[in-house]
């Protein structure tokens, strides 16, 4: 019972922070018990289709929930565009995008911002300016496409970062990627040339996104496997991920989008979802990635049990 009351009193310590710093706020939604100043908020907060998106939805659905407001996760839509113009069309209150989507698919951009920030604060712009969709400020987690080695591997090849791999020999340079990576302007094309892979294609195996993963824990078709950074498998698996130092990859931050009108109308949400968004980082959601994906436990569960054991709800 202290424990709960300690997390409690650091929750509403951190809303009473967030309410300073939160500029498009109006108002106090930042309470750990709750209550309901969201009252009147209605529909449903929307997923695509995979275990982190509907972990996601399923944490803002009930958070928001303990503030008034009467929600549903739907995690039933598949694909960016459908989910996206789920939003557009108000059949989602919002949900959770990544920075690095909305600038290159939404908004028709060829060429990343490079840094998280600088990323963030130009997709926030243009969303707002010609869709009228509000980003609220992002989470700590970057799901970005990355390499990764079983760790024994990395420790015996001295390697850490991108150019570490480049600079191996070539036989050494073996890689697992997947048939889209391989032919998109910010996949294999454009690293190989950033960072002067010599690699001969025959040293490039293709295999599905999720068979990635084991490939690099085996290491018998490849060193280095192509996967997405915040996916609960690299921990599970003992694989490390080597650091892109030239910044090559586009920052894919996520961050929760919802009309600006809905915004207006509630400016509590942005309270609220800021104090969730400190705390998930990049650890953190592998954490609970690997509990859907590696454990088997369903989303919801995962997402209550981490919202009752951060005193969120």
């Amino acid at each position: 019972m202290q424990k709960r009351k300690m997390a409690l009193a650091a929750f509403a310590a951190l809303a009473a922070g967030s309410l300073a710093l939160t500029g498009c706020s109006g108002g106090g939604g930042g309470s750990a018990d709750g209550g309901d100043e969201l009252s009147g908020l209605t529909g449903e907060i929307g997923a695509k289709d995979f275990s982190e998106q509907y972990i996601l939805a399923h944490l803002t659905t009930e958070l928001l929930n303990a503030h008034g407001a009467d929600l549903k996760a739907n995690t039933k839509l598949v694909g960016s565009a459908n989910t996206r113009q789920a939003l557009e069309n108000d059949q989602f209150v919002g949900y959770w995008e990544y920075t690095g989507t909305g600038w290159i698919t939404y908004l028709g951009n060829t060429e990343p911002v490079q840094g998280e920030e600088a990323q963030f604060d130009a997709v926030k712009e243009a969303d707002a300016e010609a869709n009228g969709i509000a980003w609220l400020d992002p989470a700590g987690f970057n799901n970005t496409y990355a390499f990764a080695i079983r760790e024994s591997e990395a420790d015996k090849l001295g390697v850490k970062t991108l150019s570490d791999v480049a600079a191996l020999p070539e036989a050494d340079q073996t890689f697992c990627i997947e048939s889209e990576f391989s032919t998109r302007d910010d996949g294999w094309p454009g690293l190989k040339a950033a960072y002067g892979f010599q690699a001969p294609e025959s040293n490039v195996t293709m295999l599905d996104t999720g068979v990635i993963y084991t490939a690099a824990e085996k290491g018998d078709d490849c060193n280095f496997g192509e996967v997405f950074q915040t996916d609960g498998r690299i921990p599970a698996l003992n694989l490390v991920v080597m650091e892109d130092d030239k910044q090559f990859f586009p920052s894919y931050q996520g961050a929760f989008t919802l009309k600006q009108e809905t915004l207006d109308e509630y400016p509590e949400i942005a309270d609220i979802i800021g104090v969730v968004s400190e705390k998930l980082t990049t650890e953190v959601m592998q954490e609970l990635n690997a509990k859907v994906d590696v454990d088997g436990e369903d989303p919801q569960d995962v997402a209550l049990d981490w919202l009752e054991e951060e005193g969120l709800i």
